[in-house]
């Protein structure tokens, strides 16, 4: 063992040729007074700093831009669902920018007709709310004094209205939300010109915007973003096709309750509900439903009621019935499919979510559909819901289907239930076994089969009763056949 000294630390000794030997390294494994840095670790520490600062910044530039990246978003399918007017009026000669612009125009003029239209009802309406206002006033406060007993007078309540700090407040507060007001009016001008800009150079420079994205992609990629491209063309058009359809069925019931009803401007009111109710997500219904209901109020308070009865069971009729089935037949969507994603939309992106969740999913189903490989589903009563226990009986309808199927393989012994046929004794009537328990009773194959190319092994009685093949050669000659032998 080699010496050590007080410390318990081994002691260096001399070397007899001379020579001093090398320095132990500490046992403690920490680094000598002469030690330097490694070299890697000043460029992993700006490295891992300057990955944090970019984690940083782009998490900062996303939330920033999420407004833009959203009204990008909205401006692609909308593009995509004027892209057959366009591709239409493009195959007919015209320019896709005066295609697109046209298309614009004809949408812009029908909203604001509409606008127009509702503006000046709307008006109307409230102008002769506030001149009726005092009798409405009057017919409240005679029912609640005949029916409650009390001595109740208009000058007493407008008194006790205008002096109350309920209203004061209210009034305060009207007033400076409409700074609030005007700056969301302006934000929504300015985000519609966004949308509206960013939609007609996708829908115009469609052709030049797929050029370049393909540009950068091999040619297997290219057919299947073109593939997917069309796809999202087709699902958002259907989309909103059963949208439109949705509208005018909605449009044409309310138009009918309020015509028998005799509420004033009932086709404006019908086109309003069916609009605001199918294409503005989670809100359009309340808001659809809410002025219909203020303008029959102002025939019959009673009429109001019956206006907002008709709208919540219209509304569950068109979202358990009407809506799934559309749907389903445009976008090609399952029925809970089409629910579950407007709900995980609205959690995602809101409103915006809502609109544009269906066509999503459609056109990511679609183009999924393709690489998913599909299998013939076996003919198991399990698979339709019919379970039945061991040794239960059979239904009345199964014993008639069962003796319907023998009738039918009687009357027809050599029908594609009987394959081998009565006076085939080989036949199989196991449709798993094709081949059947005996070969000699197959006929050979047009090229032959020599006994040659069969297994030394096989029966005698098998080669006798085999036919000869179409060429003259029976198994009895032994002539090889290459062909033959492939075959079987």
């Amino acid at each position: 063992m080699a010496p050590t000294d007080e410390t318990g630390e081994f002691t260096q000794q001399a070397s007899p040729f001379g020579t001093t030997p090398p320095t132990r390294p500490p046992a403690d494994g920490a680094a000598g007074p002469g030690a330097r840095m490694p070299r890697w670790l000043p460029r992993a520490v700006v490295l891992a700093l300057g990955l944090y600062a970019a984690f940083q910044l782009g998490t900062w530039a996303f939330h920033q831009l999420t407004g833009l990246l959203i009204n990008i978003l909205i401006a692609f399918f909308l593009a995509l669902a004027i892209e057959p007017a366009v591709s239409w009026m493009a195959s007919r000669g015209l320019r896709r920018g005066l295609g697109t612009f046209l298309v614009f125009l004809a949408v812009m003029i029908a909203s604001a007709g509409f606008v127009i239209l509702l503006g000046s009802m709307l008006a109307g309406q409230i102008i002769k709310i506030v001149e009726d206002f005092p009798e409405y006033i009057d017919s409240v406060i005679n029912w609640i004094n005949t029916h409650f007993q009390t001595d109740l007078k208009r000058i007493d309540v407008q008194e006790g209205l205008l002096k109350s700090d309920w209203l004061r407040n209210y009034v305060q507060n009207s007033a400076t939300g409409v700074l609030d007001l005007s700056a969301q009016v302006l934000g929504g001008l300015f985000q519609l010109l966004t949308i509206t800009l960013f939609s007609f150079y996708f829908a115009a420079d469609g052709p030049r915007l797929r050029r370049a994205l393909c540009s950068v992609l091999p040619p297997a990629r290219q057919a299947e973003v073109l593939r997917a491209w069309e796809i999202a063309v087709d699902k958002t058009g259907g989309y909103l096709y059963s949208r439109g359809l949705m509208a005018l069925i909605s449009g044409i019931a309310h138009y009918i309750l309020l015509q028998a009803l005799e509420v004033p401007n009932a086709p404006v009111l019908a086109v309003w509900v069916g609009l605001v109710s199918q294409f503005i997500p989670t809100i359009g219904t309340y808001l659809a439903g809410a002025l219909p209901m203020l303008i029959a109020f102002t025939v019959d308070p009673w009429y109001a009621l019956w206006v907002l009865v008709f709208v919540v069971i219209y509304q569950q009729f068109e979202n358990y019935v009407l809506q799934p089935k559309l749907t389903s037949k445009t976008v090609d969507v399952h029925p809970a499919v089409a629910f579950g994603s407007v709900i995980a939309g609205t959690a995602l992106l809101g409103a915006v979510g809502a609109l544009v969740a269906i066509p999503a999913v459609a056109t990511l189903q679609a183009f999924l559909g393709a690489y998913v490989k599909r299998y013939a589903v076996t003919d198991d009563p399990r698979v339709h819901g019919h379970r039945r226990r061991r040794g239960e009986p059979a239904g009345l309808l199964t014993r008639a289907r069962d003796a319907w199927a023998r009738r039918r393989g009687e009357e027809d012994p050599g029908g594609p239930t009987d394959p081998g046929g009565p006076t085939d004794p080989g036949g199989s009537m196991d449709p798993a076994d094709p081949v059947g328990p005996a070969d000699s009773a197959r006929p050979a194959d047009a090229a032959g089969l020599s006994g040659s190319a069969r297994p030394s092994g096989s029966a005698d009685s098998t080669d006798s009763t085999r036919p000869s093949d179409s060429t003259g050669s029976s198994d009895s000659t032994g002539s090889p056949d290459s062909e033959g032998g492939a075959s079987s």
